[in-house]
């Protein structure tokens, strides 16, 4: 969706780039699609590209905590686009709502070209490993440094969720049974991603280029993120466990190499199921927003028909997990 000249935010963004020391005018500015948090601009200033994204009104969570840990990530080397400037720590926000502009990075997120195109055939093979590093750098970031992360028991947290849905999910609540009475030894919590999976990366010929969408970091068990990558419904199709396109094998020994942690198969399986059970219960809750016409929205009532889906791969991992008890 081009934007005219006329558009008043050009003039401003332009202010905002000049002060952040990026000389030049606005060449093109962009409206691009998706993002129910936030709108998201792609604009290009001497011919460079950059993104500029800016929190809706009313959306509750921070994005002054995003651009802290994005910025902190960046900082360690962990594959992220660099934040240029932000709204964190103006006295005077010139573009009424939180923002943050970024440095573009090119690639692919579409998951089903990155799992099926030519182009990304030489990558395939390497995102696995890339994405095990990648973890394992988010995992040693310093979170004591950022202010505003929250941390919890996701298990006491999503059976909350689905109380309050006030919806019977059996197999849901069979899940959660066996999650508890086989929880792993704990581990020292550390800065956890919280969303990383494919469609959430970057991706050229050669693998993974940067982590994108930060919104839902938190401190917890690193073993969350393992384990949710791995979720049947990130695999879109592909038919490896790890994002479709690579073996647990794979994804534990690069993040062991770049840790010196060992998690082992049977604990990341643990985070998997918890995962399923997860997006099935924020299937839910999206579908909620339709249902109860807070937002009108096709996709949220299609989100609402993929419940059923997470049933199905819960009782299905919980059965071999138990090696095919009954």
């Amino acid at each position: 969706m081009p934007e005219s000249a006329e558009n008043p935010l050009r003039e401003v963004l332009g202010d905002v780039m000049h002060a952040a020391g990026v000389a030049g005018g606005i060449d093109t500015l962009e409206r691009l699609t998706g993002g129910a948090s936030r709108e998201t601009w792609r604009f290009a200033v001497g011919g460079e590209a950059f993104v500029l994204q800016r929190q809706r009104p009313g959306t509750p969570r921070d994005m002054h905590v995003e651009v802290a840990v994005l910025e902190a990530a960046h900082a360690t080397g962990v594959p992220v686009a660099e934040v240029v400037t932000s709204s964190r720590g103006m006295a005077t926000n010139p573009l009424g709502e939180p923002f943050m502009v970024m440095r573009a990075v090119e690639g692919e997120t579409i998951a089903r070209k990155i799992l099926r195109d030519d182009t990304f055939g030489s990558a395939r093979p390497l995102i696995a490993g890339q994405i095990g590093r990648a973890m394992a750098q988010i995992h040693r970031i310093d979170h004591a440094a950022i202010e505003g992360l929250e941390g919890e028991d996701q298990v006491a947290r999503y059976v909350q969720l689905m109380d309050e849905s006030g919806q019977a999910h059996p197999a849901f609540e069979i899940a959660f049974r066996w999650l508890e009475a086989n929880r792993p030894a704990p581990r020292d919590w550390c800065l956890v991603h919280g969303d990383f999976r494919l469609g959430n990366v970057i991706v050229g010929d050669d693998g993974l280029r940067a982590v994108l969408d930060w919104e839902l970091a938190h401190i917890g068990n690193p073993a969350e993120d393992l384990g949710w990558v791995c979720v049947r419904a990130w695999r879109f199709g592909g038919g490896k466990p790890v994002a479709g396109v690579g073996d647990y094998a794979e994804l534990l020994d690069a993040y062991e190499a770049e840790s010196g942690a060992r998690i082992d198969e049977r604990e990341l399986r643990w985070w998997e199921l918890l995962g399923t059970v997860k997006w099935g219960l924020m299937c839910i809750s999206q579908s909620a927003y339709h249902l109860n016409g807070v937002v009108r929205s096709h996709e949220l009532a299609a989100i609402g028909r993929r419940v059923c889906e997470n049933e199905y791969d819960t009782l299905m991992m919980i059965r071999e997990l138990t090696g095919g008890a009954k």
